[in-house]
C-alpha cells in the first residue's frame, strides 16, 4: 500500500471519531426526548434550568467517551500490542492519546460534578459554584465522593502518562483507569434499589467491561487505520477478552434490567423498558459482529487486508456509540414503580428484608434463604468454565488430567456458591455466629479443595506461549507472575502463616469490621480477602502448583503445626471478649429475635474453635499422602537410574539416593525448570 493511501486512511480517524460521539449524543437526546427526561419536575420545586437539564446528560456522555478512550489507549500499549518492556516507538504514541483522554475525563467529570450538585438543589449552575458548596458535596455526598474520585484520577492519569516508558507502569496506569471508572456505579438508580447488593454489584461490572471491550475495539481500529507495527497481532489478542467483556456485559445487564424492573408489561409499556430492550437488541447486534469478526475479519488483517476490519469496526463502533446513549439517557429516567412500600431500615442496610428468624430447625433456613451476588456467580460460573475448558483441551490432545483435581476445584467452587449465596450470607449480616461460620468455610474449607485443583498447572499447559516476534504470552506471563519477587515475599511460610491468622484480628479487633459491614463492596471485599489469604497458606502447606519456592514437607508441617494455636487463641479470644464486635453495625440491623449479641459473639467464637480443628486434620493427612507419593517418586527416579546403568556401583547409587533426600529436606524444592516439572505432572 502507498504511503498516501495510508495518509488518506490515517486522515479518516477525526471523522470516526466524531461522528462516533455525534452518535452517542444523539441517541442521548432522542432517549431523553422520548422518555420526557427533561420536563420532569417536582411540584413545589423550582427548576434548575435548561443548562443543567442538557448540561448534566451531554457532560456525563463526554465521561463515559473519555473514560473508555483513556481505558482503551491504556489497554492497547501496555497489554495488546508485542513488544519488549519498555513501549518502544510504537506504543509510546498511545500514552499521550491515553494523557489526553484522561484530562478531558478530569475536566468532564468536574463539570458532571457541579451540574449533578445543581439537579440535585434545583438551583442553576451559578447559584451552585460556591468552591465551599461544592467541596461539601464532594466529601459528604456518595454522588459528590463518585465524581470527585473520577475527576482525581483523570488527573493523575493525564500527568502519570506523560512519563509512562515502560510496559509495567502502563499496566498500572490501566488498573487505576478501570477502577477509577466503578465509583459512580455505586450511586444512582442502582443504589436504590430493593436489592441493591446485586444492582450495583451488576451495574459494576457492566460499567467494566464496557470500558474495556468498547476503549479496546476504538484503539484497535486506530491501530490498524494508523498501521501500527503489531496491530494483527493486538487484534488476535483483544478478541478473547472481547468475548468475555461481551458476556460480561449481557450477564450483568440482565441481572442490573431485572433487579430494577422484574418481568412485567412494563418492559413494553413504559419508556425505561423501551429503552432496555433497544439496548438488549444492540448487545445482540454486536455479539454478532463480534462472531464476525472472529470468523473473517481477523484472518484477512493478519494476511494485511485491513479494509473488511476497518469497514466492519467503524459499524460496530457506531453502534457502541449508540448504546452509550441509550445507557446515558436511562440514567436520567427512573425505572417503573415496583409496588413495594418504603424499605425498612433493615432492609436499606442489608439490600433485603430481615430474614424470619431460624426457629425450631435452625440449619434449615441457611440452605432455603438464597440471595444472588453477581461477583460470586460469575466468578465461580466463570473458574468452572475456564477450568474444563482446559481439561477438555488436555484430552482432545491425548494428555491425561487427574480426575481428582477436577473434582476438588468444582467442589470448592461449589462451597464457596454455598457459603456466598445460601442462607449463610443471608444470615451471615444479621448473626455473628453465622457470619463466623461463612469466614471459617472460605478460609479453611474452600482453600484447600481449590488449590487440591492444581488450576495454575492446568493454566500453564493450556494456555497459548508467546506468538512469533513477541516476548511474553499468556503462558509466560503467568511463570512470571508465579516465579515474581512480589510472590516470593507472600508465599513464604512465615508471611503466609502470619496473613492467614494475622488478618483476622485486625480485621475484628479494629474498627474495620464494623466499616467493612456497613457497605456492601466492603463486605465483599472482606469475605474475598479471607479467601485469598486462605488460599495462599494453604497453597504454601499443601499445594500442587509451582512457585517460588517449596519448604519441605517437615517444613510445611511444622508451619502448621505452629499455626494453628494461633487460629485457637482468637477462638478463644472472641469467646471470652466482654465488649460486642462491630457493636454499630449489629445494632443498626435491629435483629429482635434469636439470642443477644453476647450470646451470638460467644457462639460465633465456638464455631471458629470447633470448625478449626477439622480442616486442620485433613490438611494433615494430605500432606503425610504427598509426602510418601514425593518419596516414592524419587525411589523411582533413582531405580530408573540405577537399571540404565548410569550408576555402576548399586551401593554408591543407594547412598547417593540419601543424599538427595537429604539435601532436598535441608533447602526448599525450587521449580525453575518448569518444562521439567510439567513433563513428570502428565506421568503421575
Amino acid at each position: 500500500m502507498s504511503a498516501d493511501l495510508a495518509l488518506h486512511r490515517a486522515s479518516r480517524l477525526p471523522l470516526i471519531l466524531i461522528t462516533s460521539a455525534v452518535s452517542a449524543v444523539g441517541i442521548t437526546v432522542v432517549g431523553m426526548w422520548a422518555a420526557g427526561s427533561t420536563a420532569q419536575q417536582v411540584p413545589g420545586i423550582e427548576d434548575a434550568g435548561p443548562l443543567t437539564s442538557w448540561g448534566l446528560p451531554l457532560s456525563r456522555i463526554v465521561v463515559d467517551i473519555a473514560s473508555v478512550a483513556t481505558v482503551g489507549a491504556l489497554l492497547l500499549a501496555g497489554v495488546l500490542l508485542p513488544g519488549g518492556r519498555d513501549l518502544g516507538r510504537s506504543r509510546m504514541p498511545y500514552l499521550m492519546w491515553a494523557a489526553v483522554a484522561a484530562g478531558l475525563w478530569a475536566l468532564s467529570s468536574a463539570a458532571l460534578m457541579v451540574f449533578t450538585l445543581s439537579d440535585l438543589f434545583a438551583r442553576p449552575v451559578a447559584e451552585v459554584l460556591d468552591p465551599a458548596m461544592v467541596a461539601d458535596f464532594a466529601l459528604t455526598s456518595a454522588q459528590g465522593r463518585a465524581y470527585a474520585a473520577m475527576a482525581a484520577a483523570g488527573l493523575v492519569l493525564a500527568t502519570l502518562c506523560v512519563g509512562v516508558t515502560t510496559v509495567r507502569w502502563a499496566r498500572a496506569a490501566l488498573a487505576l483507569a478501570v477502577a477509577a471508572v466503578l465509583p459512580p456505579a455505586f450511586t444512582g438508580h442502582s443504589a436504590a434499589s430493593a436489592n441493591h447488593d446485586a444492582a450495583v454489584t451488576s451495574l459494576a461490572l457492566h460499567v467494566a467491561g464496557v470500558a474495556v471491550w468498547v476503549g479496546g475495539l476504538l484503539f484497535i481500529l486506530i491501530a490498524a487505520l494508523r498501521r501500527t507495527d503489531g496491530a494483527a497481532e493486538a487484534a488476535h489478542r483483544f478478541s478473547p477478552l472481547a468475548g468475555g467483556a461481551f458476556l460480561a456485559v449481557a450477564a450483568s445487564g440482565l441481572v442490573n434490567a431485572l433487579v430494577r424492573m422484574p418481568l412485567s408489561g412494563a418492559w413494553f409499556t413504559t419508556a425505561y423498558g423501551r429503552m432496555v430492550l433497544l439496548k438488549a437488541v444492540a448487545l445482540l447486534l454486536l455479539g454478532a459482529i463480534g462472531w464476525w469478526h472472529r470468523r473473517r475479519t481477523l484472518t484477512a488483517l493478519t494476511d494485511g487486508a485491513r479494509r473488511p476490519f476497518a469497514r466492519l469496526a467503524v459499524g460496530e463502533l457506531l453502534l457502541m456509540a449508540a448504546a452509550m446513549g441509550l445507557a446515558v439517557a436511562l440514567s436520567r429516567t427512573p425505572p417503573p414503580s415496583t409496588g413495594r412500600g418504603s424499605p425498612t431500615p433493615a432492609e436499606e442496610l442489608l439490600g433485603f428484608p430481615m430474614p424470619p428468624p431460624l426457629g425450631d430447625f435452625p440449619w434449615t433456613p441457611l440452605f432455603t434463604q438464597w440471595h444472588f451476588d453477581p461477583v460470586f456467580a460469575f466468578g465461580t460460573g466463570a473458574a468452572a468454565a475456564f477450568y474444563l475448558v482446559g481439561v477438555l483441551r488436555l484430552r482432545s490432545r491425548g494428555d491425561r488430567w487427574p480426575v481428582g483435581r477436577t473434582v476438588a476445584w468444582m467442589l470448592g467452587l461449589a462451597v464457596t456458591v454455598l457459603a456466598t449465596m445460601s442462607g449463610l450470607a443471608v444470615y451471615g449480616k444479621v448473626m455473628f455466629s453465622v457470619h463466623m461460620g461463612q469466614h471459617m468455610i472460605l478460609a479453611m474449607t474452600v482453600p484447600i479443595l481449590l488449590v487440591l485443583g492444581a488450576p495454575a498447572t492446568l493454566a500453564l499447559r493450556t494456555l497459548p506461549t508467546a506468538g512469533k516476534g513477541t516476548t511474553a504470552g499468556p503462558r509466560e506471563a503467568l511463570m512470571r507472575l508465579l516465579h515474581s519477587r512480589y510472590v516470593k515475599v507472600i508465599s513464604h511460610p512465615a508471611v503466609a502463616g502470619i496473613l492467614f491468622i494475622g488478618s483476622a484480628f485486625a480485621v475484628y479487633y479494629t474498627s474495620w469490621f464494623e466499616r467493612l459491614m456497613g457497605s456492601h463492596l466492603g463486605h465483599m471485599a472482606m469475605l474475598i480477602h479471607f479467601m485469598a489469604v486462605g488460599l495462599l497458606f494453604f497453597w504454601v502447606i499443601i499445594g500442587i502448583d509451582p512457585g517460588p519456592r517449596r519448604p519441605p514437607h517437615l517444613g510445611r508441617l511444622f508451619v502448621l503445626m505452629l499455626t494453628m494455636p494461633f487460629h485457637s487463641w482468637f477462638s478463644i479470644s472472641v469467646m471470652s471478649s466482654t465488649g460486642i464486635i462491630g457493636a454499630g453495625w449489629w445494632e443498626a440491623v435491629g435483629r429482635s429475635w434469636g439470642p443477644d449479641l453476647a450470646q451470638d459473639q460467644y457462639n460465633g467464637g465456638a464455631i471458629a474453635w470447633a470448625t478449626g480443628d477439622i480442616p486442620v486434620l485433613i490438611t494433615t493427612i494430605i500432606l503425610a499422602v504427598q509426602w510418601v507419593r514425593s518419596d516414592r517418586r524419587e525411589a523411582r527416579r533413582v531405580d530408573r537410574q540405577i537399571d540404565r546403568g548410569d550408576a555402576g556401583d548399586p551401593l554408591a547409587a543407594y547412598n547417593a539416593y540419601l543424599a538427595s533426600l537429604h539435601a532436598r529436606d535441608r533447602r526448599p524444592q525450587r521449580q525453575a525448570d518448569q518444562p521439567a516439572a510439567l513433563a513428570q505432572d502428565r506421568t503421575t
